[in-house]
C-alpha cells in the first residue's frame, strides 16, 4: 500500500469515484473536494448517487444548481437528483402517446421506463454538461463526482460507446431505455464525454474499497470493465482501515486481523495501480471540521463525549425464523445490496427452520454468493436441499425460446426491434424471476429461501407485460404459467415474506429503504428488516470500535423507527459462520 491519500496528489481536472454502496464513497469525495478548496483551488463536487446524502454531510439543502458551501471558500457542490431526471425522461417519452395508445400499452411503456438503466441515462444526461461544455469545465480547477455504486457506473459508462453505434445503426428505438431516437442529437455530446472519461491527462478514476475481499473483488472487477472502456488512469482508496486496536478486545483483534488477511490477498490487478488507505474513524463524517480531519496527522478525541449508550432493544434472527415457523410461510426472499451479508442470512434462515422441523429448499441467483463456500462439504441435514440458478444461462435460454416462439410471426423491421429489446438489463431479472417461477412451482410441502430476490421493477414489468400482450406481442414474450402463479404468490402476505438486509450505515439504510418503496409499488410489504453486522450490538471495549458502534445508533433507530415494520439486529461476529453447524450461532437471542 503506497500511503494514505492525500488530495493533494491528484493532478487532474475530473476525478470519477465509483464503488459499491457503503464503502465511503460520498465521504471520501466530500473530504477531497473540502482539502482541495482549502488549497485554494476551485472545487465543484456533483453526485449522481439515487442515495446521495450530500445535503446530510454539509448539513444544508441542494439542488443541481452548483451551491456555495459557507465556511469552505472556493467549494460548489450540485446533487443532481436522478429519480427527478428520470420521472422528466419518462414523460418525455411516454407523454405523446397518451389517448392515443390503449392504456395497457402505456402501462408498460411506463413500467419498461421505472428501471435502473432510466435513471443512469437520465442522470448521465444532466452531468455530460460537466464533462464538456467549456463555459462550465473552465470555471473549476477540480471537479469531482460522487457516482452511485458500482453496478450502475459501469452501465452508466457504457452506455454512450455503445449509443455511438446504435445510434448509427439503429432506428427501432427498441430497450428499456425507452426510444432512443430522441436522444440522437446529442450523440456527439456523449462522444466527448466518453473522450474526457478516458483521457488520463483529464481525468483520475477513483476506486473505493473496505477493506475486506467482497469490496476488493468487486473493485477489480470494476477496475477491469472500465479498462475495457480506456479508462485506465485508476487508483484505489482502501477505506476504513484499522490502523490501532485494544488487543484485549476479541472484537477488535478479529476486525483487524480480517482487514490485513484481505488485504494480502488483494486481487493482482489492484496490487498493480496507486494504492492509498484512509483510516477507520469513529465519528460520523459530517460537518466541514470531521471531513478536514480525516485527511490531517494529528489525533482527535477519540469519542464524541456528547454521545450515549442507548438502550436499543431488538430481537435477532431467531425471532424472524420463530415467526416463520409458527405463520407457516411458505416462500421467503432475502433482499438487499451487496456486501451486506444477503447471502449469509439467507442461509442462517434456511438452517434455523431446519432446526425447527421443516424441509427447506435454499437458492440463489448471485454468482458471487457461493453457497457451496457458504456450507462447505460437511454434512448437512436431510431436510435441506441447496440449488443455484446461473444468470448467463438463464438469460440465454430466455432470449432463445423468446426468439424461436416470435420468429415465425414478426417481419425483419419486427425482429430486429425484439433483438435490441432482449439486450436490455431488465431482460435478465424476467428471465431470472422465471427460472425462480420453476423452482418454487417444482417445490411441494417445503419451505423455499430465495437469495438475491426480483425487484418491484421487474415484478410490475412482468403485470404489465401480460396486460400488453393481449394487445400487442412484445420483448418478454409469453409469460409462462409457474410466473403467472408465482406473482400472485408474492402478494400473498400469508404465504410470502420479504426480508430487507442492511447495515447500520446511512447509504444502506437509505438504498434498503428505496428498495422498500420499490417493492411497494408493486404492492408487496417485506416482512423484516435486518440490519446485519452491527458493532453496537457487540458490546465493543475497544475505543475506535465503541465510538462507531455509537455512531450506528442512529441509523438502528431510523431503520426500526421510521422503515422497518418489525426489525432484527445482528451482531458483528468475531468468527466467519461457515458450515451448517456454524450457522446455528444466529439462532443464539440477543441479550
Amino acid at each position: 500500500m503506497d500511503a494514505q491519500f492525500n488530495p493533494n496528489d491528484i493532478k487532474t481536472k475530473f476525478l470519477f469515484l465509483t464503488g459499491k454502496g457503503g464503502v465511503g464513497k460520498t465521504s471520501t469525495a466530500c473530504a477531497t473536494a473540502v482539502a482541495l478548496a482549502d488549497q485554494d483551488e476551485k472545487v465543484l463536487l456533483i453526485s449522481t448517487d439515487p442515495a446521495s446524502n450530500l445535503q446530510d454531510v454539509f448539513h444544508m439543502d441542494l439542488s443541481s444548481t452548483p451551491t456555495v458551501i459557507p465556511d469552505v471558500e472556493n467549494l460548489f457542490v450540485s446533487n443532481i437528483d436522478p429519480e427527478a431526471s428520470a420521472k422528466a425522461y419518462r414523460e418525455k417519452m411516454v407523454g405523446p402517446y397518451r389517448n392515443k395508445l390503449p392504456e395497457a400499452v402505456v402501462t408498460t411503456m411506463e413500467e419498461q421506463l421505472s428501471g435502473a438503466c432510466t435513471v443512469e441515462i437520465a442522470a448521465f444526461d444532466e452531468f455530460t454538461s460537466f464533462l464538456t461544455k467549456s463555459e462550465i469545465v473552465d470555471q473549476y480547477d477540480h471537479i469531482i463526482f460522487d457516482t452511485a455504486p458500482t453496478g450502475h457506473t459501469l452501465r452508466l459508462l457504457q452506455l454512450p460507446t455503445a449509443w455511438n453505434g446504435f445510434l448509427e445503426e439503429s432506428t427501432h428505438g427498441a430497450s428499456c431505455l425507452g426510444p432512443l431516437s430522441g436522444l440522437a442529437d446529442k450523440k456527439d455530446l456523449y462522444a466527448n464525454a466518453v473522450s474526457a472519461l478516458s483521457d488520463g491527462t483529464r481525468t483520475t478514476l477513483v476506486l473505493v474499497s473496505r477493506p475486506d475481499s467482497s469490496s476488493l473483488t468487486e473493485a477489480d472487477r470494476a477496475s477491469r470493465e472500465l479498462k475495457e472502456l480506456d479508462i485506465n488512469n485508476q487508483i484505489l482508496i482502501v477505506n476504513g482501515l484499522l490502523e490501532d486496536h485494544n488487543e484485549k478486545d476479541e472484537v477488535a483483534s478479529t476486525f483487524y486481523a480480517r482487514q490485513r488477511e484481505a488485504l494480502e490477498e488483494m486481487p493482482e490487478n489492484l496490487n498493480q495501480m496507486k494504492v492509498y488507505s484512509l483510516p477507520y474513524v469513529p465519528y460520523s463524517l459530517t460537518g466541514i471540521d470531521n471531513l478536514r480531519h480525516l485527511f490531517t496527522s494529528y489525533k482527535e478525541k477519540i469519542m464524541d463525549a456528547t454521545i450515549e449508550r442507548q438502550e436499543i432493544n431488538l430481537p435477532g434472527l431467531k425471532t424472524v425464523v420463530d415467526d416463520f415457523s409458527m405463520n407457516g410461510t411458505k416462500l421467503i426472499f432475502t433482499m438487499g445490496k451487496g456486501g451486506v451479508g444477503k447471502t449469509t442470512i439467507a442461509s442462517a434462515i434456511a438452517v434455523g427452520l431446519v432446526e425447527k422441523g421443516h424441509r427447506v429448499h435454499l437458492t440463489t441467483t448471485d454468482p458471487a454468493a457461493h453457497l457451496e463456500y457458504q456450507f462447505q462439504s460437511e454434512q448437512q441435514n436431510e431436510r435441506l436441499t441447496i440449488s443455484s440458478i446461473d444468470p448467463k444461462h438463464e438469460v440465454e435460454k430466455y432470449k432463445a425460446k423468446v426468439l424461436e416462439e416470435s420468429i415465425k410471426d414478426l417481419d425483419e423491421e419486427s425482429l430486429a426491434y425484439l433483438k435490441e429489446d432482449l439486450e436490455s438489463p431488465c431482460t435478465e431479472e424476467i428471465a431470472i424471476f422465471q427460472a425462480f417461477a420453476e423452482v418454487v412451482a417444482k417445490s411441494e410441502n417445503e419451505v423455499v429461501v430465495i437469495d438475491t430476490a426480483p425487484t418491484g421493477h421487474t415484478l410490475l414489468l412482468l403485470d404489465a407485460s401480460e396486460a400488453y400482450s393481449k394487445e400487442i406481442a412484445r420483448s418478454t414474450g409469453k409469460v409462462p404459467e409457474s410466473a403467472k402463479k408465482l406473482l400472485p404468490q408474492i402478494r400473498n402476505l400469508k404465504e410470502t415474506a420479504v426480508v430487507i438486509v442492511t447495515l447500520a450505515e446511512a447509504t444502506p439504510v437509505l438504498e434498503a429503504s428505496r428498495l422498500q418503496d420499490d417493492l411497494r409499488r408493486a404492492n408487496i410489504d417485506p416482512k423484516w428488516w435486518v440490519i446485519n453486522q452491527s458493532l453496537y450490538a457487540t458490546h465493543t471495549s475497544d475505543p475506535i470500535l465503541k465510538g462507531k458502534a455509537l455512531a450506528e445508533q442512529e441509523w438502528i433507530q431510523k431503520a426500526h423507527d421510521t422503515f422497518g415494520e418489525n426489525t432484527a439486529l445482528i451482531p458483528w461476529f468475531s468468527e466467519e459462520k461457515i458450515g451448517y453447524n456454524k450457522l446455528k450461532d444466529f439462532m443464539v437471542e440477543n441479550k
